[in-house]
């Protein structure tokens, strides 16, 4: 979200920019130009920005003065976050004549960058989408830039005048207000009494609170802090209350020149787009903002999750590395980029982040968590208990939030057998979270698997299917518990069902071909078995299907009671 949670009062036409951003098709004139260009398209199309941006640069070397391609490029290499090396072929594209919303928007970016305002500060005659709200905005910065108060106002006025920008208008005026010192008359607008109510987002609140505590009100600031993080956890909030709590007076720094204010606009329209046009597209905002502001840590994370949606990993983590460790927003950005490694199949460079984590905020319950979690998926066990047990003390006794920490942690020492600890661990869960239904699925089918408790199990995962009748992995723990209790003809409709919820699970259609053997369905049994192979379960499961395709399920339950008994007369 921007500044303002306004979009739902955005027409639809209003969301849809008219983005040049598509290149023609361009004639492949030679070799040395076919190769770069058809290789930078596929590599656009997968969203592989470093792969695009470096083809078309060569695509661009052997077909000088191709302006499709030149967009193309800015697009590209504005996605890598190389918004310098965008500039430089926006002055190519220029100079061969094009004209191109976003080659401009460039243009004007690194202008600004260099402490110029004179381009951003030509009016715009584009009426179409959100151009007369970014191009009205940034004019009207730029014209502060250039020390012209009275004519930035104008250009406020403006925007204002459109109903649908109307708050965001009055929002960016009260922050050039601020900017310039005018703590009284940007309150005045924020809190509504000069042009009615705004409805702030969680960044426009702090920008209200900060102003607020310029002007000595620091209760009310915590009041309107308190209000805001009681519908929600923002990093920023957080951080800001503490302090004002403290007795500090933190410096107003939420926008403190014309510079940070364009990247606040570009920010806030990249928030506007987000979700309701493509990622890319919403991508080019949230990169040039972040180039005008290297600190403004929203922009950075908004990239770094756009770029992780689009499988950009390598990109993804450098986004959210750019997050200053002495941000508020430092943790979340760099669980954002553990998980991100982890997607990228590094996980040992995900675990050393978490470690690091762990040590430098060992005091946050969520990080040890979420290394838990990740020590969990790789492996170690014995790591994720110790992670898991730090976060449950951090929490406290009793912390209904515990739930999941010890539904995870039986998870672990199940799989270690440690099936004492384990049970445990799930019905403490259970205190914390009465009937939910994962819950009472894993411990009883856990009971099941071990032959004991067996009524209690049933009776938990009948509960489980009451709370989540759609799931299929409940529903096919009901049929198999009717199973283990051998009430076969029961176990029919729930495992048929636990099919159909999930058609192309190995184990699931297994289950079904061994309730249907023992129903006397035997060339049923074996079409299930038979699926169940071809969806390719784990290889000591695909042995003992085709040994039950060979030889029936009798005989092998045979072998396996048989050769239980002998385990257990060794183990006597």
């Amino acid at each position: 979200m921007g500044p303002l949670d306004m979009t739902s009062r955005l027409s639809l036409r209003a969301v849809t920019l008219v983005l040049a951003l598509a290149a023609s098709p361009v004639a492949a004139a030679d070799k040395g130009f076919a190769g770069p260009y058809l290789a930078a398209r596929q590599a656009a199309l997968a969203s592989d920005y470093s792969e695009a941006a470096a083809y078309y640069r060569r695509a661009i070397a052997a077909n000088p003065g191709d302006l499709a391609l030149m967009e193309s490029a800015v697009v590209a290499l504005i996605g890598k976050g190389d918004i310098k090396g965008a500039a430089e072929v926006a002055e190519l594209h220029e100079e061969a004549g094009g004209d191109n919303q976003i080659v401009d928007l460039v243009l004007e970016a690194a202008e600004i960058a260099q402490g110029g305002f004179a381009r951003a500060a030509q009016a715009s005659d584009d009426s179409v989408g959100l151009a007369p709200l970014l191009g009205g905005l940034t004019e009207a910065w730029a014209l502060l830039g250039e020390g012209r108060m009275s004519d930035a106002t104008a250009a406020f006025d403006k925007v204002a005048a459109i109903e649908d920008f109307a708050s965001f208008a009055q929002y960016h005026r009260a922050l050039a207000l601020a900017t310039v010192g005018d703590f009284e008359g940007a309150n005045a607008i924020l809190s509504g009494e000069t042009y009615g109510p705004l409805i702030l987002s969680a960044r426009g609140i702090e920008a209200h609170a900060q102003i607020l505590a310029q002007l000595e009100r620091t209760d009310d600031a915590i009041e309107l802090l308190e209000e805001t993080t009681a519908g929600g956890f923002s990093a920023e909030l957080e951080d800001l209350k503490a302090k004002l709590r403290a007795g500090e007076t933190p410096e107003y720094d939420f926008v403190t020149s014309a510079r940070e204010g364009v990247a606040e606009v570009l920010f806030n329209l990249a928030g506007v787009l987000n979700g309701r046009t493509a990622p890319e597209h919403v991508l080019i905002y949230a990169r040039i903002a972040h180039y005008l502001r290297p600190d403004h840590a929203p922009a950075a994370l908004m990239s770094a999750e756009l770029l992780e949606d689009m499988s950009q990993f390598d990109l993804a983590a450098a986004a959210y590395g750019a997050i200053s460790r002495e941000d508020p927003s430092y943790v979340l950005a760099e669980l954002g980029r553990a998980n991100t490694l982890y997607s990228a199949e590094r996980q040992d460079a995900a675990v050393e982040v978490l470690t690091a984590l762990a040590k430098s905020h060992g005091d946050i319950a969520m990080v040890h968590t979420t290394l838990g979690d990740t020590l969990s998926r790789t492996g170690d066990d014995d790591g994720a208990i110790a992670a898991y047990s730090t976060a449950l003390e951090l929490n406290g006794i009793g912390n209904r939030v515990n739930w999941r920490i010890f539904y995870a942690r039986g998870i672990v020492h199940e799989r270690m057998d440690n099936f004492i600890e384990m049970e445990r661990d799930f019905r403490t869960a259970l205190e914390l979270q009465p009937n939910q239904p994962d819950i009472l699925n894993y411990l009883g089918y856990s009971l099941v698997e071990q032959r004991i408790k067996l009524d209690e199990a049933l009776e938990m995962i009948q509960t489980a299917v009451q709370e989540n009748p759609d799931s299929g992995y409940i529903t096919d723990s009901l049929g198999w518990i009717y199973y283990r209790l051998g009430r076969f003809e029961e176990a029919v409709e729930p495992m048929e069902r636990a099919v159909e919820l999930l058609p192309v699970d190995p184990i699931v259609n297994d289950h079904l071909g061994d309730v249907y053997w023992m129903v006397g369905r035997e060339r049923e049994a074996e079409f299930q078995w038979k699926r169940a192979l071809s969806f390719e379960p784990e290889e000591a499961e695909a042995e003992r299907i085709r040994d039950k395709l060979k030889r029936g399920l009798d005989a092998v339950l045979a072998d396996e009671e048989s050769a239980a008994v002998e385990t257990q007369t060794a183990n006597d």
